[in-house]
């Protein structure tokens, strides 16, 4: 285990340069540029009833991204049965949020919540199920909410062909759902039916030449993963009812970010339920995105998909610009400020 930790050291020390974060930023920040100089009109300012109204529709934006984060920060603690702190558990989620907007989305965070949790004091096997659990609590909440929202919403106000990339989104999305249908399945049953899978597999690429040297220690951490998994897929039903409750509540406000900037803007009537549904749709696109944290095709495509909302282009590219501050941006700058001090706190423990 020594000989990984040291390993994880040197390689996480320095997770990021000063250039990772200002890249996403600055490919959203062209995009969104080179729409401002093709397509917006300053007169827009003028169309606005920026009202007090205005301001608290902002505010609640914000307000549904704490909850986002309080409701991860929870699960988190849930996963542990409490041995995280409420402020152990913050770091974990700011740090994932700000892996995840530094790497491209395909890669993601995710796989990196096993290292944080790790650094927390949690077992190295027992982090490695907690991961696997919030991937598939986060899959099943697409998996089971989609089909849901789709039922009442016609498909032609979801895939509609205004543009090239908006006419892909359909294509896309089916081809990812059925993807992630396989994906649900093998982390169900990996985790909670047939962990000692997981563990022969790691266990046979450890075997390689050229990694065996850490064989003992995954045998180890493989080994307690098992047990983790046993114990915990024996938890209540109240237990696991937590558990995903707390996920459609924290990934159901991540979306309603975009209706609360709307309402802002936009004071004329709109299906709140088919901007919900859009944004489920728009997050799988920017799965595919090969950017970091699908940054310049999100703001792209933001603004195609949602163009039929205001009547102006020039009105949807403020929007979107206030849509990724939010929920993007924000996540870059706070991680920038509050990974150097994790590191340091950190790795400073044995």
């Amino acid at each position: 285990m020594e000989t990984i930790t040291q390993t994880t050291k040197k390689k996480v020390s320095k997770p990021f340069k000063t250039y990772q974060v200002l890249l996403p930023i600055c490919l959203g920040l062209v995009v969104i540029g080179w729409l401002f100089l093709s397509e917006f009109n300053p007169n827009v300012f003028f169309t606005f009833d920026f009202t007090i109204v205005s301001v608290l529709f902002i505010l609640l934006a914000f307000a549904l991204m704490l909850l986002r984060d309080f409701g991860i920060m929870w699960r988190f603690r849930i996963l542990t049965n409490n041995d995280l702190s409420w402020k152990q558990a913050f770091h974990i989620n700011i740090l994932h949020e700000f892996t995840s907007a530094v790497t491209p989305a395909i890669v993601g965070g995710s796989s990196l919540i096993m290292v944080f949790l790790i650094k927390e004091g949690i077992s190295a096997g027992r982090s490695t199920t907690i991961m696997f659990i919030n991937l598939f609590l986060d899959e099943l909440y697409f998996i089971v909410i989609c089909p849901i929202i789709f039922l009442f919403i016609p498909i032609n106000q979801l895939f509609n062909s205004s543009s090239v990339i908006v006419s892909t989104f359909g294509i896309v999305f089916l081809t990812l759902y059925i993807i992630r249908l396989f994906w649900i399945a093998i982390l169900f049953i990996g985790t909670f039916k047939r962990p000692q899978w997981i563990r022969h597999l790691l266990l046979t690429i450890f075997k390689l030449p050229f990694i065996n040297r850490w064989y003992k220690n995954i045998d180890a951490i493989t080994n307690n993963m098992v047990e983790t998994s046993h114990e915990i897929a024996n938890q209540s039903f109240l237990f696991w009812a937590k558990a995903f409750g707390i996920t459609i509540i924290a990934w159901s406000a991540r979306f309603l970010v975009v209706n609360a900037v709307f309402m802002a803007f936009n004071h004329e009537t709109f299906n709140h339920l088919v901007v919900f549904a859009r944004q489920l749709i728009l997050w799988v696109y920017m799965i595919i995105s090969p950017t970091p944290g699908g940054s310049g095709v999100a703001e792209y495509a933001f603004k195609e998909y949602y163009s039929d909302v205001f009547s102006t282009t020039s009105a949807i590219i403020f929007v979107t610009l206030i849509w990724r501050i939010i929920s993007y941006y924000l996540y870059l700058l706070l991680g920038f400020f509050i990974i150097p001090n994790w590191i340091k706190k950190s790795f400073s423990k044995k």
